[in-house]
């Protein structure tokens, strides 16, 4: 019997509903350049038509080289709407960097912005697939062009299982990996963000997370399905961030706690609510409860999201209780510095030991995080073995050390790689970091170890002052040991700007090679 009641799920349709619901409302903000979501589709729609008549095929992979832009937008929808899979490049990689992922996609077009033509044009060189550039700049751009000469297309999908994108990861340890997604996972993400954040058609969203990662944690297709705004921010700075927020009624925005940081550092930062009020969610590290309380005290809303890119972004959400609106500032800090639960479509989450057995939910006992369920990868592009590995009993293995509450929360310890042991003694850097950040002249804190002849390691801490702050190493030690067993306290302290991804994640890798002494590094100048 033909199943009338199944449509395969692909989040495309997000955009084809929203175009026919909300066709007059503005869709997209991109500098002087707006789009209602009517002429959103069709653009997505020429796109795919445009990328057909350059010789892409369903299955074929186009590549994106571009920041937070109508563009970028456009080709989260277009390229799946051609029927190929989206290879989202990070803007800030170097050419053969660039040239590696093209040849291991097998990529046929890169769309690139016209700022980032040298290093489109220099990874095309360095690579083997040579594939087609496309240029997107003003509106006789080579990008206006194609679309100019297309015919609409849409290529359904028929399988919601079917590949969609290509992800790769940063590659901190080795060469990136490409984690594929399914049209289905993608789709019900983007659900799970929309309901857990409560956009809705009043909904105002700036881009301070870049679309080119983990498809900026599948917002592009949950702010589209609720008909809301996308405001477009080509390059995140503090200013810019607030201007736009206040011009564009901005609800919500995500980002990693560096992000919340620099904004709430700046003097244009509200010192209370503002209206609409502000929506923040964080990832891509444990925001401090500092950061968080600081947060709070300038009426912004904070939601903890907990995820990588193997997992579509944020997997785990630490869920509000109603209950928490009613607790003090600084519990409500703590509470919101947990990790969380499963979002919405995920399966609960465990935490394992070695051996594969549940923790028990005793707030101390560590174990790995799992995850499963339809926000999970398919699995690595061309890479079966590491897919086995990553998932040896179908159960994705995050690499993050946790521990499991009472009330079923994680919480993060650290990850399995940045834990130090220092004479037999495990130190969470987290928790040293955590401990730093409470001192109010500190704006971030990494912390890793340093090779030592005697205890093996120690922790060492990389510190950024806030602007005309004087604290000194040696104050920064003591404080730190008023707060944490003798031994977990950093034996040294170097102010300094940290070294971050594009996403703004701190890149410890960077501070272990310079704690190691393997690279030199710039000092703060206040030393």
């Amino acid at each position: 019997m033909q199943n009338l009641s199944f449509e395969p799920l692909t989040p495309t349709n997000f955009l084809r509903r929203s175009a026919l619901v909300f066709a007059e409302r503005t869709a997209v903000v991109d500098g002087e350049v707006t789009f209602t979501y009517a002429a959103l589709w069709e653009r997505v729609r020429l796109l795919a038509g445009g990328l057909a008549q350059l010789g892409v095929r369903p299955g074929d992979r186009v590549a994106v080289l571009a920041p937070n832009s109508h563009m970028m937008l456009e080709a989260t929808f277009g390229v799946p709407a051609a029927g190929a899979l989206l290879v989202p490049l990070n803007i800030r990689l170097s050419p053969d960097e660039l040239a590696y992922i093209l040849d291991h996609a097998g990529v046929s077009v890169l769309l690139h912005d016209a700022e980032l033509t040298a290093s489109a044009e220099a990874a095309r060189e360095a690579s083997r697939s040579r594939p087609r550039l496309v240029c997107v700049g003003d509106s006789g751009s080579e990008y206006e062009a194609l679309l100019s000469s297309a015919e609409p297309l849409l290529v359904e999908v028929a399988d919601e299982r079917s590949p969609l994108s290509i992800n790769y990861t940063s590659g901190t340890t080795g060469r990136p990996k490409g984690v594929v997604y399914h049209h289905r996972g993608a789709y019900l993400q983007a659900l799970a963000m929309a309901l857990h954040t409560k956009l809705d058609v009043r909904s105002s969203y700036l881009w301070t997370l870049p679309m080119f990662h983990c498809h900026g944690w599948c917002f592009p297709w949950a702010v589209t399905a609720v008909g809301a705004t996308h405001v477009c921010l080509r390059k995140v700075d503090p200013e810019q961030v607030w201007r736009l927020i206040r011009a564009h009624k901005v609800t919500h925005l995500c980002g990693a706690p560096t992000v919340l940081m620099s904004m709430l550092a700046h003097p244009h930062a509200p010192t209370s609510a503002l209206e609409p009020r502000l929506l923040a969610c964080v990832g891509g590290a444990p925001p401090s409860p500092a950061l968080l309380e600081r947060a709070l005290q300038a009426g912004i809303d904070v939601i903890h999201l907990y995820g990588l890119t193997e997992t579509y972004g944020p997997a785990v959400i630490c869920q509000p209780q109603p209950e928490w609106s009613d607790l003090p500032v600084e519990l409500l800090a703590d509470l919101t510095a947990r990790q969380g639960v499963g979002n919405v479509i995920a399966q609960p989450i465990r935490v394992l030991d070695e051996n594969g057995n549940d923790v028990p939910a005793d707030a101390s006992t560590t174990g790995q995080i799992a995850l499963r369920g339809n926000d999970v990868m398919v699995g690595y592009y061309r890479d079966p073995e590491a897919t086995r590995a990553a998932a040896p009993d179908g159960w994705f293995r995050s690499g993050d050390l946790a521990v499991r509450h009472p009330d079923g929360y994680v919480q993060l310890v650290d990850r399995v790689k940045d834990v130090i042991i220092s004479g037999g003694e495990n130190i969470a850097s987290v928790e040293v970091e955590n401990a730093l950040m409470t001192h109010p002249d500190v704006l971030e804190a990494a912390v890793v170890a340093r090779p030592d002849p005697h205890w093996g390691e120690v922790p060492i801490a990389y510190v950024t002052r806030t602007p005309g702050a004087t604290v000194t190493e040696a104050e920064l030690i003591d404080y730190a040991r008023s707060r944490l067993a003798r031994f977990k306290a950093p034996k040294a302290v170097v102010f300094t700007e940290l070294p971050k991804t594009s996403t703004g994640k701190i890149r410890k890798n960077v501070l272990r090679q310079w704690a190691a002494g393997d690279v030199p590094h710039m000092t703060d100048s206040r030393g």
